[in-house]
């Protein structure tokens, strides 16, 4: 078998230009490995098959060597493009690095420090692995003109990712992804990219100002006894959560040891994302042995927050909508004023509760990137357990502040022998049980998504689970209050909606589906199996329409 001699020479150069002798080295092998394996050979052309794109998510891929994966060639042309866009944009300043416990993650972002600080501007790195909102945090803090955090979120363990804030403390969006882009496509070889080691390493102070922060969001004078189960899901915000909750007066969490301490290599659970089957088992059992209140997760960079709660069945996961709709009612509760925002595939319960008070609603494409930039924000959240209690601080979703909140809320409930549920039966009764579910495919071949949105477009169901599709949204087409993306929407008879587009971090076909059904007699329970009955239905009407 012969390694076509283009592809041969393009791995020679980009290894010649590797700083990484690990990436150096696997290349090497696989390029040895292609003259006899058509699976190595399969396996350095995808490698070579373009570049890693940067988007408004940044980067993300396996960390792997060659132009289409996470590697330090990558990152340093990243660090030196992103800086060239600054220069053009904002001329000079400070930009912070932070960084998780992925693989590589300390050396992409030392990597990141002194591209930056070659190029002119001033570096300062996180003390440590630390959660993402506190590297959001810290560029408004320290009136920085850009951050970057090194994580791919919750992505498997052979992953890592590179996000890019601007100097407002939110995530890039559309025009910057493509301009910071086209800097990095302009980059030359690693070797060439100026580097510097005058960069500096910020201390505790900067932890300490974020927790003195997040701390202070718990009314004082509210009860604090609770029990709580909590796992950082081997991720990095242990021992800030820990740090937050002792400093706002909450008892310390029971901790889920096999758990506790960051491992880039997950080994507990098969994927790092507290929504998947499986993640909070350790932490069920623990709250068990403790009879817990409420068992509590944040993901691998601690931006999102998991909550579980007591039933008779065991112990139930709520849904991201659940918690939405809980702090929403909290902060609302608590007389907060502004606008509350969603994301178009998130609950339409927030936008009831919102006329019910008479604040502003506001609903934007899914991702906080969208999210934190709306005007006047006070809460924003999206169902994928993404929620943003404190926009003044942190223009992200935010997994320690919303712990703290969630913490708050379930002691307050607790001091009066009520419960979250009871709470969520409190909200259903107000404004109808909004019962929310998804279809989720992940796919080894993303063209099965491809298909799958071609056929919804050319062959559009009429109805869904017996309700009649009574509006079509091409998302593509963009609307005077949504830019353009790829999904489509179906509104459905009796205030139910479907909205279906393709994962932007993960090979996944996602839709979400919402049904409303009024509690008659305050029979919340009867309310809920019927909805159970709705969603089931529309499920399956949708995967026969898909072809999925």
């Amino acid at each position: 078998m012969t390694v076509p001699p283009e592809l041969l020479d393009r791995a020679k150069a980009w290894a010649d230009d590797d700083p990484d002798p690990e990436t150096r080295k696997e290349l090497a092998d696989l390029m040895a490995a292609a003259a006899a394996d058509p699976d190595a050979l399969d396996e350095l052309a995808d490698r070579f098959d373009g570049r890693l794109d940067f988007g408004t998510a940044g980067l993300r891929g396996e960390v792997a060597a060659g132009p289409n994966r996470m590697n330090r060639v990558v990152v340093l042309q990243a660090a030196a493009g992103l800086a060239s866009y600054l220069k053009a944009t904002v001329g000079s300043g400070t930009v912070v690095v932070g960084y998780d416990a992925r693989h590589k993650s300390d050396v992409f972002a030392a990597d990141t420090a002194a591209a930056l600080a070659g190029a002119g501007f001033r570096a300062a790195v996180l003390p440590g692995a630390l959660p993402t909102p506190l590297l959001a945090f810290a560029i408004r803090h320290l009136g920085c003109v850009a951050g970057v955090m090194v994580t791919a979120s919750h992505n498997p363990p052979a992953d890592n990712g590179y996000k890019v804030y601007l100097g407002d403390g939110a995530q890039i969006v559309p025009p910057a992804d493509a301009e910071i882009s086209a800097h990095i496509a302009s980059v030359g070889p690693a070797g060439e990219v100026p580097l510097s080691d005058d960069w500096t390493v910020l201390g505790d102070d900067i932890v300490a100002a974020y927790l003195d922060a997040v701390s202070a969001l718990p009314d004082p004078s509210s009860p604090r006894d609770l029990t709580m189960v909590y796992t950082p899901l081997h991720g990095v915000a242990g021992e800030t959560v820990r740090r937050a909750l002792a400093q706002a007066l909450f008892p310390e969490p029971f901790v889920v040891p096999q758990q506790a301490a960051p491992d880039a290599d997950f080994p507990t659970v098969p994927f790092p994302n507290p929504e998947e089957p499986g993640a909070i088992d350790l932490a069920a059992a623990l709250a068990a042995q403790h009879d817990a209140d409420i068992v509590v997760a944040n993901d691998p960079d601690g931006d999102r927050c998991a909550v579980a709660v007591p039933t008779i069945h065991g112990w139930q996961m709520l849904r991201g909508d659940e918690v939405g709709a809980l702090l929403a009612d909290h902060l609302l509760r608590r007389g907060v004023r502004g606008v509350f925002a969603t994301t178009i595939v998130s609950s339409t319960l927030l936008s009831r509760m919102a006329r019910a008070y008479d604040v502003r609603y506001a609903e934007t494409l899914t991702g906080f990137k969208w999210i934190g930039r709306v005007p006047g924000l006070v809460f924003g959240y999206e169902e994928a357990l993404g929620y943003c209690v404190a926009p003044h601080l942190v223009r992200d979703k935010d997994g320690v502040a919303t712990l703290l909140l969630m913490a708050e809320l379930a002691a307050e409930l607790k001091a009066r022998g009520l419960t979250l549920l009871d709470r969520l039966d409190e909200i259903a009764r107000q404004y109808g049980v909004h019962a929310t579910d998804q279809l989720s495919v992940r796919v080894d071949d993303t063209s099965v998504i491809v298909t799958a949105m071609e056929r919804l477009r050319s062959a559009p169901p009429e109805s869904l689970g017996g309700f009649a599709v009574e509006h079509t949204d091409d998302l593509r087409a963009g609307s005077v209050d949504l830019p353009p993306t790829d999904g489509l929407r179906y509104r459905l008879a009796e205030g139910g909606r479907v909205v279906v587009r393709p994962s932007g971090t993960e090979p996944k076909l996602k839709c979400y589906l919402e049904v409303v059904v009024s509690v008659a007699g305050a029979d919340v329970d009867a309310a809920r199996i019927s909805a159970t009955g709705r969603l089931d239905a529309i499920r399956g009407d949708l995967a026969a329409a898909a072809g999925i």
